[in-house]
């Protein structure tokens, strides 16, 4: 056999693939990848939905769809915001996230909740374009283009503008301190409940194809996810003496410091804000908004100052402990997936069917409580009794017990350290003497 024939067998690319129906694709993918194993096939297809028409909605959310990827859909109730009652939806994949949520929602729900206010909520994006000229003559362009600028976006920003959003304003920026030539229209927004992002780029882009002339290149016009002035306050506080059962001043000033050590450390800041994000994440998820770009504005801003620092803080003052949270979230409750998947459409009316402020309010609770979790497990009985504890059930079932064994692996463990090697090890004896 030539070599050219060998490659060809062995080549794994392929045109069309977009134009095939899903079962084509998963037959090439099996063929392809998995040695024609029908079990892979199975697999694939035992997580399509049985209504068919919910199953194409599902498959026209992104291309070349197969399957879909289950998330676990959790509750966590008893949360208590702004003196109103809540029970917040997450989807998420770690265990202990939701019980954690749960358990903090209820211990803050005695001591007066949580307490939020949205700061603002304008929203960023920006034409980026490279000039050579002098820049007295493009400020004087600038200045004498503005006025038509908003004009040309007229069409794109009417209904936005009814309900009370639209383009705040356009600025010109000089960045050729950073990069020769390079400038840029700097346009604040407010899109009111929707998260904003098509809008957001329709109005760049017609600003962008007005302002550009021979001596102007347009490089690009998009939305920055970096948002810091669409920004969200939440905080619980309560007397230092209400936060413990015992020992109250010595654990109240350990969770202070394990605040400050997040702020001084970067190493500890990521894994810090980690755990904010599980909450925050869980809840971004099921109200089906943006959990990426919230991610990225989350992290760029707790990087501000220069140095990577924790999103939460905390003081003691007059024996009062306090904690709280400043975080940019921009999200909406109208658009994108909010108003087509079906549980984002039940999750926003399990809140109430929130507007974007209040959303932004919630979210920024579950952050906060997620790492109060973990804050006070870290700094008390150490962060694994309890996340092990929930992964337990996780290794018994990869263990296949049987609901017998499981039941006595789970009280077998109730007061001992659970370890995989441990719980393995449990088990094998178990089945060894049965």
């Amino acid at each position: 056999m030539s070599k050219y024939k060998i490659a060809l067998i062995m080549s794994k690319t392929v045109s069309g693939f977009s134009k095939l129906n899903k079962l084509e694709k998963i037959d090439w993918l099996v063929s392809t990848y998995f040695n024609n194993e029908n079990s892979v096939k199975q697999v694939l297809m035992q997580y399509w939905n049985s209504n068919p028409v919910l199953q194409d909605l599902h498959d026209d959310f992104i291309e070349n769809t197969i399957s879909n990827f289950y998330l676990p859909f959790g509750v966590a109730p008893n949360f208590v915001i702004n003196g109103k009652d809540y029970t917040l939806p997450m989807a998420i994949e770690e265990s202990s996230v939701v019980a954690a949520a749960s358990l903090v929602a209820k211990f803050w729900s005695t001591r007066g909740g949580f307490k939020a206010e949205v700061i603002s909520t304008t929203k960023i994006g920006q034409v980026h374009f490279m000039y050579e000229g002098e820049k007295t003559e493009l400020q004087n362009y600038f200045a004498d283009k503005k006025e038509q600028l908003f004009k040309v976006t007229d069409a794109i920003t009417q209904n936005m503008r009814k309900r009370g959003g639209g383009i705040l304003d356009i600025e010109l920026r000089d960045k050729t301190s950073e990069l020769e030539n390079y400038y840029q229209l700097y346009v604040t927004f407010e899109t009111v409940d929707s998260m904003g992002a098509n809008f957001i780029n329709s109005c760049l882009e017609a600003i962008a194809n007005e302002f550009e002339k021979e001596d102007i290149q347009i490089v690009m016009s998009i939305l920055s996810n970096y948002v810091p002035e669409c920004l969200v306050h939440a905080e619980v506080s309560c007397k230092v003496e209400d936060l413990y059962a015992e020992n109250s001043e010595l654990f109240a000033q350990k969770f202070v410091q394990a605040v400050q050590i997040a702020n001084a450390e970067p190493h500890r800041a990521v894994t810090h804000n980690k755990g904010i994000m599980n909450g925050i994440d869980a809840v971004v998820i099921a109200t089906g908004n943006d959990f990426r770009a919230i991610e990225a504005g989350a992290h760029a801003f707790a990087a501000k100052s220069g140095s990577y620092r924790s999103l939460t803080n905390a003081n003691i003052e007059n024996g009062i402990f306090k904690f709280w949270i400043e975080i940019p979230l921009a999200v909406g409750t109208v658009g994108g997936l909010t108003k087509l998947h079906p549980l984002s459409k039940l999750s926003l009316k399990l809140l109430g069917n929130p507007s974007a402020k209040e959303l932004m309010e919630i979210i920024a609770v579950a952050g906060l409580a997620q790492n109060f979790a973990a804050l006070r497990a870290l700094t008390t009985t150490g962060i694994q009794k309890g996340h092990m504890k929930m992964h337990l059930t996780n290794i018994i079932k990869q263990l296949g017990a049987s609901e017998e064994e499981k039941e006595y692996l789970i009280n077998y463990f109730e007061n001992k350290t659970i370890t995989h090697n441990a719980v393995v090890e449990a088990y094998n004896k178990l089945v060894g003497d049965n």
